[in-house]
């Protein structure tokens, strides 16, 4: 991301027994046009907010809907340096922490932080399922360049330029290309 966001209109669900810092919080995210809610029950996964800002020192682990992915970008709010609730506000996918007692100043950046890493892991989760996808069609690759090997009698070597030649010229992948090849959709490439 290399924008900072605007927040205007953004819901945040303050996930947070209300006290002084609630109420300090909820001014700040109202003046940066925020539309915020407060509660100290767990997030409903029906109703997912834009962004959540959570209580790391009092949180457990049925308060926020997920487990895995986190479909939102999560900022903790922690007064403690007690390392098992840093980890506990690391492992519900925050990628921000305000301290407590809350300065004003702290929200804004936080936010922009939190929104910021949230689009690094989506980014950095599609590419890891991208590569994933590739490795697990490489077989199609060998076998390709296996049939190229034994129908044009060829060395590994040059079956597999070829391939990666006529992937090229057509613009596709070259496990999309073998297995066109080796389902009969594609003829054999010629040697270039």
């Amino acid at each position: 991301m290399r924008d900072t966001p605007n927040f205007t209109g953004w819901h945040v669900a303050v996930i947070h027994r209300e006290d002084g810092n609630t109420e300090r919080l909820m001014r700040q995210l109202r003046l940066l046009g925020i539309r915020s809610t407060q509660q100290w029950a767990p997030l409903s996964a029906a109703e997912l907010p834009d962004l959540v800002i959570v209580d790391a020192d009092q949180g457990w682990d049925d308060l926020l809907p997920w487990n895995g992915a986190v479909p939102c970008p999560v900022v903790a709010l922690l007064g403690s340096e007690a390392p098992g609730r840093i980890a506990w506000a690391l492992q519900q996918g925050a990628g921000a922490i305000i301290a407590k007692p809350i300065a004003t100043s702290a929200v804004y950046p936080a936010l922009v932080m939190a929104v910021s890493i949230h689009e690094e892991r989506k980014q950095a989760a599609a590419q890891l399922r991208y590569l994933e996808e590739r490795v697990r069609l490489r077989p199609l690759v060998h076998a390709a360049v296996e049939k190229l090997m034994s129908v044009r009698a060829i060395d590994e070597e040059r079956a597999y330029a070829i391939l990666r030649d006529c992937a090229m010229r057509r613009r596709l992948p070259m496990e999309q290309i073998a297995a066109f090849i080796l389902g009969g959709a594609e003829p054999l490439p010629e040697a270039g």
